[in-house]
């Protein structure tokens, strides 16, 4: 059985916190990770706080085989990502040579000013490799198990998209998902010992309405298909005997 490959995201921004941006770089890492047989086991948001982006680089990159960070790399005061992560990594930081003439010949280019808050969008903590940026050229990096993007969502697409050949890969989690029209309570009972029945496999309910109806939908997880198809079987007859109209609807993993 190939072992569990596992990673975490840390979300840098006081806009994010603020609710001024909304997040969707989650969904895109935790969707395209678990399509590399890759769990998202985490997520923290923290401020633009150097202690505290420090402090949860460390604690995160220990804990999961892989860390990947969004946010804060850009040309302005407080995109203070990559000093952190060289702080967290304890090494230096500086202007790397290619990335300085590539950024101030583009810049020079469409008329801009190489100014020194562009130009820091060239400064790479020391030892970290490149993560390419085909859309607005200043790279994000990796050093060690950690990865450096950026916080626009197309960008930090780019970058992972990028990067991903990297990645050890691991199983993928496969899904299936049942729409019941029961509430949670109602089959609560019956999907704890089908739970019980079937460790391996990850049963969730989430509840919901729509035009005044009101159930659940079911969905299932888990690496071994068969014993996924089995536990399926299980949780569907259950929802019949439930009496909640159960039907099979597409799941995503």
């Amino acid at each position: 059985m190939s072992q569990t490959v596992t990673a975490a995201v840390l979300v840098i921004g006081n806009e994010i916190l603020s609710g001024r941006t909304q997040d969707t770089n989650v969904a895109f890492l935790g969707k395209s990770l678990n399509d590399l047989g890759i769990r998202l086991m985490e997520v923290r948001v923290v401020a633009d706080i150097e202690d505290e982006i420090v402090y949860a680089v460390n604690a995160l990159r220990v804990r999961y085989d892989y860390l990947f960070t969004t946010g804060g790399i850009g040309p302005t005061h407080d995109d203070i990502t990559a000093d952190s992560v060289a702080a967290a990594f304890d090494v230096g930081i500086d202007y790397h040579p290619e990335v300085f003439e590539l950024l101030k010949q583009n810049f020079e280019s469409r008329g801009l000013e190489a100014n020194g808050a562009r130009m820091r969008m060239a400064r790479v903590p020391d030892g970290a490799l490149l993560i390419d940026n085909e859309i607005s050229l200043a790279p994000g990096f990796q050093i060690e198990n950690v990865f450096v993007l950026a916080g626009v969502p197309s960008i930090a697409r780019a970058m992972f998209n990028g990067a991903s050949n990297r990645l050890r890969r691991g199983e993928v989690v496969r899904s299936r998902s049942i729409r019941c029209h029961c509430g949670e309570g109602t089959i609560a009972d019956t999907l704890a010992v089908v739970q019980d029945a079937f460790p391996v496999v990850d049963i969730g309910s989430y509840p919901w309405s729509k035009d005044g109806r009101y159930g659940t939908s079911l969905v299932l997880r888990a690496t071994d298909i068969a014993m996924l198809d089995s536990a399926y079987d299980a949780v569907f007859q259950a929802a019949v005997e439930a009496g909640g109209d159960p039907v099979e609807e597409p799941a995503e993993a």
